[in-house]
């Protein structure tokens, strides 16, 4: 699938669907802008981008005593969220053809990791087993459904000519697998990177990784030492390939549960007062169900927070996510030639390289802390970090993909050969890592609002503040709905312009 105009002798050029889907896009994003909370509050933020400079130029390795405890710990996390949500996805994935199985991946990878995390802080505290139920759950969702996806595709030729009478075991194990365990253990891998920058955010609500030292790093002013811990983080994702070797996947299994802090203790009083009394709606609490004024009172409690809360939550989360989307969009095809062969020779590329590792490295949540510091809580940091990096992730893999196309020895150089050969030629895979990533910004502007945005995720924040957990639900609810409804819009459209699925790396 191709973009571009479509062109007949005697006749007005016709633009592509694709095309067509795009300039839509672009226009809703633009109306978007008009209601977008786009300020920048903050008093002298040049005052602040210099402190930060200096930080970048000054890094303090030496400021954190505990660097490898946090270290090992944020590793440690994301491995066994990362192995118990690929185990779990593994199976359910042999399920996936149930609507019953589909419907509950669906709920529970629409709930951002950040989300499980709070709603597990309730239940177990700062234990460990919040942080590696809080990746393990989403991410099971995510890897059932990409697990499911790619073995569908494998090719089909080889259980064609299986004799009669072979089982349904069999052929999987000795067909079906086989042909897509590469890209399983590819997503797998990749699903591991994406699980230390989950486990680096989840030392904003108190777990013991690297996020937890960066937050306090920000929050006093000591930006070498952020400086110092954002660059470790980078070279601890630059460098996994290095030390993440499949012969030692079994050591490192082992040793994770003996590197995480502290005590899982389960108190099963506190998880029967979660169920039956936490998030039960205020108005239900130890009333008559029978009596009339108790249904009447839960419709006053179900308007007032829809109206209040919910609505503007969602208007504000669908606003940045469109602005953010199409940001993303422009992004991408800006940056996917900083590491294409077909314009950068192999030291153009590798700076550009360098520049997209960063990017896309650092997870959409630090970024958005770290323009807060500069610009204040409007939807502008929020923007920004999520076109910088879901622009970097599929600028990256546009750029692997340009390297496939083959031209002609006369074709032409520079802008032209960008405009007129590759992006025309990119542009159906282009869109399709895009609305595999119209979900995840969805996802990723929710929880933004914990940073205070306005967004859903700051009036989930805020009645978890007000231990008010019924409302934390409800709200959790609406996002996990508005989540479905970008996923099954996002799949419509793919379907219709016929663009491919098979963009595993892209599920971030």
């Amino acid at each position: 699938m191709t973009g571009g105009v479509e062109t007949i002798p005697g006749a007005r050029p016709r633009y592509s669907p694709s095309v067509r889907v795009s300039f839509v896009f672009v226009v809703i994003a633009v109306a978007c802008l008009f209601p977008a909370d786009l300020s920048v509050t903050t008093l002298d933020p040049w005052s602040e981008i210099r402190r930060m400079l200096l930080g970048v130029l000054t890094p303090d390795f030496f400021a954190v005593e505990a660097i490898g405890t946090a270290i090992l710990q944020t590793i440690a996390f994301a491995l066994l969220g990362v192995a118990l949500a690929a185990v779990t996805g593994f199976v359910l994935a042999q399920f996936f053809h149930l609507r019953a199985v589909r419907a509950a991946c669906a709920v529970v990878r629409a709930i951002h990791e950040l989300f499980w995390a709070l709603i597990f802080l309730q239940v177990l505290g700062l234990s460990p087993l919040t942080g590696v139920l809080a990746i393990a759950i989403p991410y099971a969702g995510i890897c059932a459904k990409v697990y499911a996806e790619t073995l569908e595709e494998a090719p089909a030729a080889a259980l064609n000519v299986l004799p009669a009478g072979v089982s349904t075991v069999s052929s999987f194990f000795y067909v079906r697998l086989p042909d897509a365990w590469v890209h399983i253990k590819n997503y797998t891998f990749y699903r591991f990177e994406c699980g230390l920058r989950s486990s680096a955010v989840l030392g904003f609500v108190g777990l013991p990784t690297l996020g937890y030292y960066l937050e306090t790093a920000f929050g006093e002013g000591n930006y070498s030492e952020a400086a110092a811990l954002l660059i470790i983080f980078y070279v601890l994702i630059a460098t996994l390939r290095f030390w993440m070797r499949p012969k030692l996947l079994g050591i490192y299994l082992l040793a994770a549960p003996f590197l995480l802090e502290g005590a899982s203790d389960i108190r099963f009083d506190n998880i029967r007062r979660f169920l039956t009394e936490d998030i039960v709606p205020a108005p239900l609490r130890g009333a008559d169900l029978l009596d009339v004024q108790t249904w009447v009172a839960l419709q006053d409690w179900l308007q007032m927070l829809l109206t209040d809360q919910a609505l503007p939550g969602i208007v504000a989360t669908v606003v940045l996510t469109q602005i953010a989307l199409v940001a993303t969009a422009f992004l991408a095809l800006a940056f996917f030639p900083l590491i294409s062969m077909q314009f950068f020779g192999r030291f153009g590329r590798t700076i550009g390289h360098v520049f997209l590792v960063v990017a896309r490295s650092t997870p959409e949540f630090i970024l958005v802390y770290v323009f807060l510091q500069l610009w204040g809580p409007s939807m502008l940091p929020a923007i920004v970090a999520l076109a910088l990096h879901n622009g970097a992730i599929i600028g990256h893999l546009l750029g692997r993909y340009s390297d496939e196309i083959r031209l002609r020895p006369d074709s032409a150089a520079g802008l032209n050969r960008y405009a007129f050969e590759i992006v025309p030629r990119l542009y159906g895979q282009f869109l399709a890592f895009l609305f595999y990533r119209w979900e995840i910004i969805m996802r990723e502007t929710a929880i933004l609002g914990v940073l205070g945005i306005a967004t859903l995720g700051f009036y989930i924040d805020s009645a978890i503040a007000d231990i008010r957990l019924d409302r934390v639900m409800l709200l959790i609810v609406v996002t996990a709905l508005l989540n479905l409804a970008i996923d099954a819009l996002s799949r419509g459209i793919r379907a219709r312009l016929r663009l491919s699925t098979r963009v595993e790396s892209c599920q971030g």
